[in-house]
């Protein structure tokens, strides 16, 4: 790793069994997967950082064959997650934990120049909460389904995050969807959920849904369509989503 770079993203790939009308696609995803084509593809310089078990290490190729810098940090295994689709808007779903690669550290954030440190995980444990703070000599973006999705009984469940009042000041660009505002704020209301995102700390917040995104950001709030030509890419919309959006700032 040397250089400068415009976004670090960090961050499991997952080899993801996709479930809808019964039938499965095999495919190597994770947030980080689909966030730095994005960013790539928006014109960002990015190094992507992500682990995995040595076995499955042709599979980064996605990332570098997408154009991102790759580092890799070796784990005793895989993530691997499970998604069964039950709606046709794919938004309704069983999410479940097959396997895990090892957790990130603080001592592992990489130590290069870089505008923004995006902290792509997957699930809670991934990467730990002071990695917020480690990261904010550069602006600081999180995608919050790495601090709410917990695993519970091998399930992929969503609870609120204890420590958001501490950490959202260090952030710069907060990614939720619907949902994960909903969890976060107590508000289904997602304009209202995102001024109160953003009075506790975070500024530039991004609230994805099925039907659009609004951003918050400076006092005003944007919104913009989002209907896509068809729903089988539906896994890591949001992922890419934000990625563009950190690309232009």
């Amino acid at each position: 790793m040397q250089g400068q770079y415009d976004i670090v993203m960090m961050g499991h790939i997952s080899r993801d069994i996709n479930v809808y009308e019964g039938e499965e696609q095999l495919v190597t995803g994770g947030a980080v997967v689909y966030s730095s084509a994005a960013a790539v593809r928006s014109g960002a310089k990015v190094l992507a950082v992500t682990r995995c078990a040595p076995a499955d290490r042709p599979e980064l190729a996605v990332i570098s064959d997408s154009g991102a810098e790759l580092h890799w940090i070796e784990s005793a295994s895989t993530t691997s997650i499970r998604n069964v689709y039950h709606t046709a808007d794919r938004e309704q779903r069983t999410v479940t934990l097959i396997s895990r690669a090892d957790a990130f550290t603080v001592d592992e954030l990489p130590d290069v120049q870089t505008r923004i440190f995006h902290l792509a995980g997957l699930f809670v444990g991934e990467l730990p909460d002071e990695l917020v703070t480690a990261a904010a000599r550069s602006a600081v973006a999180l995608d919050v389904q790495g601090v709410l999705r917990t695993e519970i009984d091998g399930q992929l469940l969503f609870r609120d995050w204890p420590q958001k009042r501490r950490y959202l000041p260090s952030v710069t660009y907060l990614k939720t969807d619907a949902a994960e505002a909903q969890i976060m704020t107590g508000l289904s209301d997602r304009p209202a959920a995102a001024r109160m995102l953003a009075g506790w700390g975070a500024r530039e917040v991004m609230i994805t849904h099925s039907s659009e995104v609004i951003l918050f950001t400076d006092g005003q709030l944007f919104r913009a369509p989002l209907p896509p030509r068809n729903l089988s890419g539906r896994t890591g919309r949001g992922d890419t989503c934000f990625a563009a959006s950190l690309a232009w700032r």
